[in-house]
């Protein structure tokens, strides 16, 4: 069964996404690590015990990868969005059966099995190629190594997830790629003629703050 792993805020630099994270949810990301080879470094802000928010951004220090960056960091769009401001970009399915759904799938639809490591931790991840992720709505999968991963070793900020939406003209067809991961009951789904991404949270003062892709 998968399960919600963390959402993804994708920055131009990560002092920004973290700024931008501090603004909205008044918990401020901490320092993670850089993700050798993929081109990208990130911070991260603990939502209790199973999920966690990372912000994504490129790394400066490190050279081109050999691969584009996860996210579609360096699709044109995509980065002219993210010089207006961070913003709401995926989010990440924890699996114990990574190579059993890719494989049922495709890489067509689920991608290609990457391993990815940073400090002490490892896993591998299979992003959905673009045209396939329907705008974001379709999670990359991850498995980590160690069965656990990175949220319960994150000091807990005190924010909530409450729960993350999805909009999208075509529903059914999000519900039955979501359906094919395990996903069912993850999002909350609604017709929409623009698709968008939508998470809620209660900050620790018990009010609501909403971040969305669009």
């Amino acid at each position: 069964m998968a399960e919600i792993d963390h959402i993804v805020i994708g920055a131009r630099t990560l002092e920004e996404g973290a700024d931008y994270v501090a603004a909205h949810l008044g918990a401020r990301p901490r320092p993670g690590g850089a993700h050798a080879g993929i081109g990208t470094h990130n911070m991260l802000l603990g939502l209790g015990s199973q999920v966690y928010l990372e912000v994504i951004a490129p790394d400066p220090n490190q050279p081109l990868p050999a691969h584009p960056r996860p996210f579609d960091l360096d699709d044109p769009g995509v980065k002219l969005m993210l010089e207006a401001e961070p913003r709401l970009i995926g989010w990440v399915a924890r699996t114990p059966a990574l190579e059993a759904v890719v494989t049922r799938l495709g890489a067509h639809q689920a991608g290609v099995i990457r391993p990815w490591s940073r400090g002490s931790l490892s896993w591998r991840m299979a992003m959905p190629p673009q045209n396939q992720d329907m705008r974001n709505l379709i999670p990359s999968l991850i498995q980590w190594d160690d069965g656990q991963g990175a949220a319960p070793r994150l000091p807990d900020s005190g924010v909530r997830l409450l729960a993350l939406e999805a909009e999208h003209p075509e529903v059914e067809v999000v519900r039955n790629a979501l359906a094919g991961r395990g996903l069912e009951d993850a999002l909350r789904l609604r017709r929409s003629p623009h698709p968008r991404l939508i998470a809620r949270f209660k900050r620790v003062d018990g009010t609501e703050a909403v971040l969305a892709s669009g």
